[in-house]
């Protein structure tokens, strides 16, 4: 009896010991706990999609606890979020101005012109690896829906080939901007009343041929707006929502309706 009593009394003796030391170090050895940042955590919409900047919610969270970012950079949580990290800084929530993804391809089956029948994997990256995809204009959207996949909101939704976007389920969070192989995707103003429907930065008769909704790049939208809110670059019009004041020269002007 004796021979088996020792040993478990030994094992005891350890596990006391070191139950005992782990209390200890859990004791001396934890991570102070910043309260401030845990009620930014709980603040922020747990959404970890980056549009901040940061790594993730927590990333953010940190952050802000240390005074190295401000409220107003969480896209999913708008305006409210952005008033309930102030509250918990003590500082001034800051404008939130609500943006949105926007597409900026309207070449659809009817419109654009294919260049070959593509039977591989559905996926517009790798579909853009030959010969930068099936479709004759190479800056157009190939439609197979990475940007639908990776949208974590739903807002996304494929219609006819090509990718559509519920901007009341957008969070602009830019995952589907980050996940388009032609840069197609932008994010802008949700209230934006002008809208560049082309990506095409190619230039001369092979752009009317790909495409019959193609930016031509012939200049009349930035000679017609009256307050300087649009120009061409790369072949591309680009609109300064900053100056825009959606008068709708620019739309009245261009002959493919590329402008809307």
């Amino acid at each position: 009896m004796t021979e088996i009593l020792i040993p478990v009394l030994i094992v005891g003796v350890i596990g006391l010991v070191a139950g005992v030391g782990l209390s200890l170090a859990a004791k001396f050895m934890a991570v102070p706990v910043d309260e401030t940042q845990e009620k930014l955590s709980e603040a922020l919409p747990g959404a970890n999609c980056g549009s901040c900047g940061y790594s993730g919610c927590d990333g953010y969270a940190a952050a802000l606890a240390a005074g190295e970012a401000t409220p107003d950079k969480c896209s999913p949580g708008g305006a409210e979020t952005a008033a309930k990290l102030a509250e918990i800084l003590g500082v001034e929530a800051g404008k939130i101005k609500p943006l949105v993804a926007y597409i900026a391809c309207k070449g659809n089956a009817e419109n654009s012109v294919l260049k070959y029948e593509y039977s591989g994997f559905k996926s517009c990256t790798a579909a853009s690896l030959i010969h930068s995809g099936p479709l004759s204009c190479a800056y157009g959207c190939i439609g197979f829906g990475d940007c639908m996949r990776v949208c974590q909101f739903g807002a996304i939704t494929l219609i006819d080939g090509r990718p559509v976007i519920n901007e009341e389920l957008c969070a602009s969070c830019g995952k589907c901007v980050s996940a388009c192989p032609k840069g197609l995707i932008s994010l802008i103003p949700k209230d934006a009343a002008v809208r560049v429907g082309c990506g095409n930065k190619a230039k001369g008769a092979a752009v009317a041929k790909a495409c019959k909704v193609s930016c031509l790049s012939c200049m009349q939208c930035e000679k017609n707006c009256p307050v300087g809110a649009v120009k061409v670059e790369n072949n591309i019009a680009v609109i300064d929502y900053e100056k825009c004041t959606s008068c709708g020269k620019c739309k009245e002007v261009c002959k493919r309706g590329v402008i809307q």
